[in-house]
């Protein structure tokens, strides 16, 4: 088996597990994949009461939390979702369209 982290551009494709899929967990963290977002979260610090409702809901665990607060979005792991948008309670968080990494 090859590990995700060992697959490059120089990868033989005869080196690839069927597919190319990866039977690994966890792999988001070892990639940069933010980059090619349609939809990006803008982050309102003033607004956010620090529920921390987003944190538990992001499929790519792409927003930090330190000292119990939650932090600006790790846009190089953020897909774009909207998820964390539609569980917040308060307006600090909207989604605008693009895809550019802040």
């Amino acid at each position: 088996m090859i590990y995700a982290k060992d697959i490059n551009e120089h990868t033989p494709w005869q080196d690839l597990t069927p597919g190319g899929e990866i039977y690994e967990p966890g792999t988001a963290r070892a990639f940069d994949t933010g980059t090619w977002r349609t939809n990006t979260p803008v982050f309102h610090e003033e607004a956010c009461k620090h529920c921390m409702l987003c944190v538990p809901f992001c499929p790519d665990s792409a927003i930090p939390v330190k000292d119990g607060k939650r932090l600006d979005f790790d846009y190089m792991h953020c897909k774009g979702c909207g998820i964390c948008e539609d569980v917040c309670p308060f307006p600090a968080i909207t989604m605008v369209t693009g895809g550019v990494v802040k």
